[in-house]
C-alpha cells in the first residue's frame, strides 16, 4: 500500500472512530437522561452504536494490517 493510500485509510479510521464515539454518546445520553421513559429507543440506538463500533474495528484492523507490512 502506498503512503497516500495509508493516509486515506487512516482518515477513514479516524472518521469511523468519531462516528462510533458519537453513537456511544447517544447511547450514554439515553441511559443517563431518558430512561426508563424512552426504553423503546434502546434497540435502535444500541444497534446503531454496535454497527458504528464494528465498522471502526474493521477499518482499524485493515489499517493496522496495512501498516504492519
Amino acid at each position: 500500500m502506498t503512503p497516500d493510500e495509508l493516509k486515506v485509510l487512516q482518515k477513514e479510521v479516524r472518521k469511523a472512530k468519531r462516528i462510533a464515539t458519537e453513537k456511544a454518546g447517544e447511547l450514554h445520553d439515553l441511559v443517563e437522561d431518558r430512561l426508563p421513559a424512552a426504553y423503546e429507543d434502546i434497540p435502535a440506538i444500541a444497534d446503531a452504536c454496535y454497527e458504528a463500533c464494528k465498522t471502526w474495528a474493521s477499518k482499524n484492523a485493515e489499517f493496522e494490517a496495512a501498516n504492519a507490512n
